[in-house]
């Protein structure tokens, strides 16, 4: 290719990439202990001290994190979602009490929790996304503060991707705007 076109058709494919951006995924956060890696080897000694290694020297591993599937997890009348005002993420004295009756409950049992970040139809997917993932986050941290560990919750944002109720009216929109509660058993 001549380098004009070469030119032109990278510029091309970076618009193009930029444009079109990348596949829309739900976005999921995990708290789980991260699955153990070995560490690098260590850079060589310099040449004048050779290195020796002790027979009793042992790698150590890394963790990396593990991700849950959002589909076992299922939802337990035990625990009920909370509900945002428009454009918010902060959780209301009356969903207060909800979560503290929650932490109440998940305290007792052993399981693991995943709290679904969604929104109304209102907004761009990808702000809506972003609120998603805020809202889970406020309530993860709304249920760590009750003393659930950090380790149990996961979070995962839909954004505006699994409405609840499908009609233009703004009791369905608030309908909508939720952090949603499910669980599965350790294990």
């Amino acid at each position: 290719m001549t380098t004009p076109l070469l030119k032109t058709t990278i510029c091309a494919f970076a618009l193009a990439t930029a444009v079109i951006g990348c596949a829309r995924t739900p976005a999921v956060t995990s708290m789980a202990p991260p699955a153990r890696v070995a560490a690098p080897v260590p850079a060589p000694a310099p040449a004048a001290e050779p290195a020796v290694a002790s027979p009793s020297e042992s790698r150590e591993e890394v963790a990396a994190a593990v991700r849950p599937q959002p589909s076992a997890f299922a939802p337990d009348g035990n625990v009920q979602p909370i509900y945002f005002d428009f454009d918010r993420y902060e959780i209301r004295p009356g969903d207060a009490r909800t979560l503290e009756a929650d932490a109440t409950w998940l305290k007792t049992n052993d399981t693991l929790i995943l709290i679904e970040g969604q929104c109304d139809e209102r907004g761009t997917v990808e702000y809506n996304v972003a609120l998603g993932d805020r809202r889970a986050e406020a309530t993860r941290n709304y249920l760590i503060a009750q003393g659930i560990a950090a380790s149990r919750i996961s979070t995962v944002s839909y954004g505006k991707e699994r409405p609840v109720c499908t009609e233009h009216t703004e009791a369905c929109w608030a309908a909508n705007r939720r952090a949603n509660l499910v669980v599965k058993p350790r294990g």
